[in-house]
């Protein structure tokens, strides 16, 4: 009886061990995201939407390896996971730019110098440009009010693959007033 309790004791001691490390990841990326949120002067449902991502991948790793410590077995566990991956995986190949934008919408969190209320050129080619001011970026659209007074939405993954040039709003009102 004594080896039992002992042996339930370890698991409840790993498993609060675990719970405590996901509340401190939790807490530091959610500080790494706020702190971003106010350097770069990004909108701040996007990062409400970047920390609900996270915390659900970091939730889904805690409760795999709390089921782990108590006992349930690797093969199931992985029978089960790549049950539910595969009935992902062929709803997100039907539409695999779902997946390509929230992870260009990471992206530009993080690292794209453009921000809201930029006034931006995007070169789509050697004729063709697209212009405006970014008033919106969201989980999978970046939307641009264009000097024609219309909003023009583009998809992350396609914003984040093209040249963008950033201007100044007097250049782009003048490149307007000129034609």
């Amino acid at each position: 009886m004594e080896q039992v309790l002992e042996l339930y004791h370890i698991k409840i001691i790993e498993t609060i061990v675990v719970i405590v490390l996901y509340y401190i990841a939790k807490k530091i990326c959610f500080k790494i995201i706020d702190k971003t949120l106010n350097e770069r002067f990004i909108q701040e449902s996007r990062g409400v939407v970047i920390k609900r991502l996270l915390q659900f991948t970091f939730l889904t790793i805690c409760i795999i390896i709390v089921l782990l410590i108590w006992g349930v077995k690797q093969t199931d566990l992985a029978v089960f996971i790549g049950s539910a991956l595969t009935i992902v995986g062929v709803a997100f190949f039907a539409q695999w730019s779902l997946l390509s934008n929230i992870t260009s919408s990471i992206i530009l969190f993080f690292n794209h110098p453009v921000r809201l209320n930029d006034s931006i050129v995007i070169l789509e080619g050697k004729e063709y440009l697209i212009e405006g001011k970014v008033i919106n970026i969201g989980l999978f659209f970046v939307t641009l009010h264009t000097p024609e007074g219309e909003e023009l939405t583009l998809p992350n993954n396609i914003f984040i693959t093209k040249s963008i040039r950033k201007v100044n709003k007097a250049s782009v009102s003048n490149a307007i007033e000129s034609e």
